[in-house]
């Protein structure tokens, strides 16, 4: 299996990620987010807000509107090119973004039929011929009102950007912000995706967390805050326990930027030697703001009360999806390590494999574990509930009693938990608890009274 394979397995394992409508077939492109999951992705959202917001001056944040005024997606030009170009086999009749056809692996079984044949005019499933492509606007539409036949056509955002924009003049008069500034913003966006696919990488509905950063229009000032969110975005990652061999840059060729674009960058993630866009550093210039004043007749520029003049700032944008950031968190904290068994002197050594997600103690979904030695034993589930309840209030804990402690550990390593306590009949007398560290399988003895103290040394 490859690590798409192995990551989709599990997540629906331990709970972390279940294909979205299941028992009715699913629904192609969506995902629900379980028990495990919801914590993961939410941890990772208080951490991007945290660093954004919360820990620095020049940054607020919104959370505008999902469904915005039509004129919105006129304005911001994806009503005209916000699309993908369609080919649809005329023999199976199967739709595939061109770039797909272009990159696919036919099987063996197609192989002759298309030996003396273009393969970007094959079907990647039956090797048909294709028909030429046609541009496919991945705005997903909706209505509005409660007449029928006079609802007003409308779309779910295609991206969360315009709605930081379209605020630009209530943010400067509801607040002290002054350029340099940014926006931080949270929140789900759609795209009528052709092919979604690998998992949670392409999907139809997905979460965004986006900076939009406005500067002077000052090539020089503008350049060096592009490299510095470059670089601080990396870091972000980085500091969440992210190995930097697995990140890259990608820079965008001049030629392929957007009309309105100076400079864009992806951050990659290794997968597997497939690198994959994780995140986007855009340098947006001003045509964003531009735009909304021409359509909706509103003054969006910015005085500027040190040097007495009005301009259009430059913007600088960092955009990353959540759910990509989820599904790269676990698969560069998924591993499968080789480990001897071995219990008593007179056992024969077993080798087993365990899997375990080494994931930063603060994106875990849960901080440590709490286990009775024994369920069937009173005293000790008595005094293993007051400990869980105790820690509860503080952290993010988790109860389990079944099956054996073995059993219990490689449950709580697939779930990427990194303490497990156990109480056990010393407990009883010496008001101390075992603690299994999730990386090394080391074992210590901890004080019932100074677990909390242990815990948050260690997760800080």
């Amino acid at each position: 299996m490859n690590i798409f394979e192995k990551i989709t397995a599990l997540a629906k394992r331990r709970g972390f990620i279940y294909p979205g409508s299941e028992i009715y077939g699913g629904l192609a492109g969506t995902w629900d987010y379980g028990p495990l999951g919801v914590e993961l992705k939410r941890n990772i959202k208080n951490e991007f807000w945290r660093s954004m917001v919360q820990m620095r001056d020049d940054v607020v944040g919104i959370d505008a509107a999902i469904i915005m005024n039509p004129k919105v997606w006129e304005a911001s030009g994806h009503l005209a090119s916000f699309s993908d170009p369609l080919v649809e086999c005329k023999k199976c009749h199967k739709r595939f973004r061109l770039d797909e056809i272009a990159n696919s692996k036919f099987e063996a079984s197609h192989s002759k039929q298309i030996q003396n044949t273009d393969i970007t005019k094959c079907c990647p499933e039956c090797g048909g011929e294709i028909t030429e492509p046609k541009q496919f606007n991945l705005m997903v539409e909706t209505y509005l009102g409660v007449v029928e036949g006079e609802k007003t056509k409308t779309y779910l955002r295609g991206e969360i950007t315009q709605g930081v924009h379209v605020n630009f003049k209530n943010v400067i008069s509801s607040t002290r912000v002054k350029i340099p500034f940014g926006v931080a913003q949270i929140g789900k966006a759609f795209r009528n995706e052709i092919t979604p696919g690998e998992f949670t990488f392409r999907s139809r509905e997905f979460e965004q967390m986006e900076l939009q950063f406005y500067t002077k229009p000052e090539e020089k000032e503008s350049m060096q805050w592009f490299e510095y969110w470059k670089e601080e975005r990396r870091k972000w990652y980085l500091s969440l326990g992210m190995r930097e061999e697995n990140l890259r840059f990608f820079e965008h060729p001049k030629e392929k930027l957007a009309h309105y674009a100076r400079a864009a960058f992806d951050v990659e993630y290794n997968a597997e030697g497939d690198w994959k866009e994780m995140e986007g550093i855009h340098h947006r210039g001003d045509w964003d703001l531009k735009q909304h004043q021409t359509f909706s007749k509103q003054d969006l520029s910015y005085f500027d009360e040190e040097k007495k003049e009005r301009y259009f700032p430059w913007i600088i944008e960092t955009s990353g999806g959540v759910d990509r950031a989820t599904l790269f968190f676990l698969m560069d904290a998924y591993r499968e390590e080789l480990i001897t068994n071995n219990k008593q002197p007179t056992t024969e050594e077993k080798e087993e494999t365990r899997i375990v997600l080494k994931l930063h103690p603060k994106l875990a979904p849960y901080k440590a574990a709490v286990f009775p030695l024994l369920a069937n034993k009173p005293q000790l589930v008595d005094l293993a509930k007051s400990i869980y309840s105790d820690l509860k209030k503080e952290f993010s804990v988790t109860w389990d009693e079944r099956g054996n402690i073995g059993k219990r550990y490689r449950a709580q390593d697939e779930a990427g938990t990194p303490f497990c306590i156990t109480i056990d009949f010393e407990s009883l007398e010496s008001k101390d608890v075992t603690v299994r560290d999730r990386d090394t399988m080391e074992q210590v003895r901890i004080p019932i009274d100074a677990l909390q103290d242990f815990l948050e040394s260690k997760l800080k």
